[in-house]
C-alpha cells in the first residue's frame, strides 16, 4: 500500500516513518511512504499560506498549493482516499479505522494532508475529503500528530504489519469491551501481586477471570464506548452484575407546591406507579420506590400493586405486572434508603433531578458514570412531583444532574417522561 504524506514539516516524519512497527511495515514491503513538503510546490521565497477573509485571526494554506500536490501525487501513484485532519472532524475511533480501511479498497493509495497555522481552506476540505478526522475536542498545532496517531492505529489492520494477528482481533475496541489487564514477572512487585487465578494454571479460570476483567473495565470506565456497541443477552447481563444498583424515588412529599412554591405533599396517581415501573424495570432499575408520608394514599398504592401483585392484573397483562412487581410505597425518605443499606450493605449515593438550573456543590452531566460508580455505592435516582424537589431535599443530594433540555425554551415534561429519558440517558444503550 502506498502512503502519501504532505505536510508543512516533513522532517517530523523522518523519525516516526522509521521506527518500531511503523518502519518495519515499510522494510517488509506492507507500506511505502511518500512524504512530500507543501513548499516543494511553490516557487523560491513564496509563501505557503495567507491571511484569512473578514475577521478571523491566523493563516491559512492556499487552496492552491494544495491542488498542486494533491495532482502531483496522484499523477505519480494514481487516485488517492484523502484524509484531513481538524478538531470539527469525525471522532477518530477503531470502527472507523475499520471503516477507512474497507472504503478505500477501489483507490489506489491513501492520502495524508496534516494541516498547520489556522488549518485549510474551507474549499479544500469540501473539495478534496474523503474524511476529516478528529482526535479529540481539543486544539493542537497542528494535525501531524494526529496523523501520525491515525497511521499508529491503522497500519495495525493492514495484515502482515502486526505478526500475531490475534492481538488485532482481540485488543481494546475491537469488540463491545476493552482489553483486559496482563501481568509479567515478578509475581510481586512494590507489594502488589499478580492475581493467583493468573498463575493458577486453569485455563478456563483464567479465561473467565479475564472475561470478567474485561467486562468490569468497560462498564465503569467505558460506558460511553460499551452502550454504542451491540451486545448479547449475556453480555447485558454480565455488565449489570457489574455496576452497581440503581433504584428510583418518585417524591410526594418534602416537594414544592403551588405558585408560591411552599413545601409541601402530592398526591399519588395511577399514571406514575405504572409509566414509571414499565420504564424503571426496561432499564435495570433494582426497584422503584413512591414516597408519600400519608396514610391514605399509601393504601391507594398497596392497593394499586395488590391488583397486579396478586388480583386480576396479573393474568391481564403480564408485562405490566412484572413491572409493578418491582414497585413499593413508603413513608420517607429516609426509610428507603435504609431498606437499601440493610439490602447492599452500604448506604446509598443520591442522585437528584431538577427541570430547573440548580445551584449545587456537585452538578453532573449524564456522562459522569464512571464518577459515580468508582464509589461502588448503590445508586439512587430520585424525581420529584409538584414543582420539585424543596431545596432542603436538593441540599442532601450527593449530585445533581443537569436539567434536561431541548432546542425549544419550553421545559415542562411529565415527571413519567422525564423519569424515562433519566433512564436512557443514564443508563441505556445507544447502538
Amino acid at each position: 500500500m502506498n502512503i502519501s504524506i504532505l505536510t508543512v514539516f516533513p522532517s517530523l516524519y523522518e523519525p516516526f516513518l522509521s521506527t518500531s512497527l511503523v518502519g518495519k511495515a515499510c522494510q517488509r514491503g506492507n507500506v511505502r511512504y511518500h512524504v512530500r513538503g507543501l513548499s516543494d510546490f511553490v516557487v523560491p521565497k513564496e509563501r505557503i499560506d495567507a491571511p484569512t477573509y473578514g475577521h478571523g485571526s491566523g493563516m491559512l494554506i492556499k487552496p492552491l498549493v494544495i491542488q498542486k500536490a494533491v495532482e502531483c501525487q496522484e499523477q505519480a501513484l494514481g487516485p488517492a482516499y484523502k484524509l484531513f485532519f481538524s478538531p470539527h472532524g469525525t471522532k477518530l475511533t477503531q470502527s472507523l479505522l475499520k471503516e477507512i480501511m474497507h472504503d478505500m479498497h477501489n483507490k489506489s493509495h491513501l492520502m495524508l494532508l496534516p494541516a498547520r497555522y489556522e488549518g485549510m481552506d474551507a474549499r479544500v476540505e469540501e473539495h478534496y475529503a474523503d474524511r476529516i478526522i478528529s482526535v479529540g475536542d481539543f486544539v493542537l498545532m497542528g494535525g501531524d500528530i494526529p496523523a501520525m496517531m491515525f497511521l499508529e492505529g491503522f497500519l495495525r489492520l493492514i495484515p502482515g504489519v502486526v505478526s500475531k494477528e490475534d492481538s488485532v482481533q482481540c485488543e481494546s475496541f475491537s469488540g463491545p469491551f476493552v482489553d483486559y489487564p496482563s501481568y509479567t514477572e515478578p509475581p510481586v512487585w512494590l507489594g502488589y501481586a499478580v492475581p493467583e487465578v493468573m498463575r493458577s494454571g486453569n485455563h478456563r479460570a483464567m479465561e473467565t477471570w479475564l472475561t470478567q476483567e474485561a467486562v468490569k473495565r468497560t462498564a465503569l470506565g467505558h460506558f460511553a464506548w460499551l452502550r454504542a456497541q451491540s451486545i448479547t443477552r449475556a453480555e447485558k447481563k454480565q455488565v449489570a452484575d457489574i455496576i452497581p444498583p440503581h433504584y428510583a424515588v418518585l417524591m410526594h412529599a418534602d416537594v414544592l407546591i403551588g405558585n408560591e412554591r411552599s413545601e409541601g405533599v402530592t398526591s399519588v396517581t395511577s399514571l406514575d406507579i405504572h409509566d414509571i415501573a414499565r420504564s424503571a424495570h426496561t432499564f435495570g432499575v433494582h426497584h422503584y420506590f413512591l414516597v408519600t408520608p400519608l396514610e391514605d394514599q399509601q393504601r391507594i398504592v398497596r392497593r394499586i400493586l395488590d391488583f397486579w401483585h396478586n388480583g386480576p392484573g396479573l393474568p391481564y397483562n403480564p408485562n405490566r405486572a412484572e413491572a409493578v412487581r418491582g414497585v413499593s410505597v413508603a413513608p420517607s425518605l429516609d426509610y428507603v434508603c435504609a431498606q437499601i443499606e440493610k439490602q447492599e450493605g452500604t448506604k446509598p449515593i443520591l442522585i437528584g433531578t431538577s427541570a430547573n438550573a440548580v445551584v449545587h456543590h456537585h452538578p453532573i452531566a449524564f456522562t459522569a458514570q464512571s464518577e459515580v460508580w468508582r464509589h461502588k455505592r448503590p445508586v439512587i435516582l430520585i424525581f420529584g412531583t409538584g414543582r420539585g424537589l424543596s431545596p432542603a431535599l436538593l441540599d442532601r443530594m450527593d449530585y445533581m444532574l443537569q436539567p434536561i433540555q431541548g432546542l425549544a425554551d419550553f421545559n415542562h415534561l411529565s415527571v413519567r417522561s422525564a423519569a424515562a429519558i433519566v433512564f436512557d440517558r443514564w443508563l441505556g444503550l445507544n447502538i
